[in-house]
């Protein structure tokens, strides 16, 4: 009965990625909405605003600290979550 319904919920997701993906703007296309608003204000104004000289560092630890955070926690979870399996299989 899981097995079946993870099968299901895994054939629903599936569905609606391909149905979204037709919206996504092709990859690599100079005229991305990215590559058009976001990249020219960082590469302008992410010294002034940040006061950081590195654009990358400015970028992550800046603009992007949330989002950095999170796959961050979500990296560490990750790692954690296997480290503890691998000790119930050890014992």
């Amino acid at each position: 009965m899981l097995r079946s319904l993870a099968i299901i919920s895994l054939l629903i997701m599936g569905g609606v990625f391909i149905y979204v993906i037709e919206d996504m703007p092709p990859i690599g296309n100079p005229e991305n909405p990215p590559h058009v608003h976001v990249v020219p204000r960082y590469i302008e104004k992410a010294e002034e605003e940040t006061g950081v000289p590195n654009i990358v560092t400015a970028i992550l630890a800046n603009y992007r600290g949330y989002d950095t955070l999170g796959e961050t926690t979500v990296i560490f979870t990750a790692g954690i979550s296997v480290m503890i399996l691998f000790q119930r299989w050890n014992k």
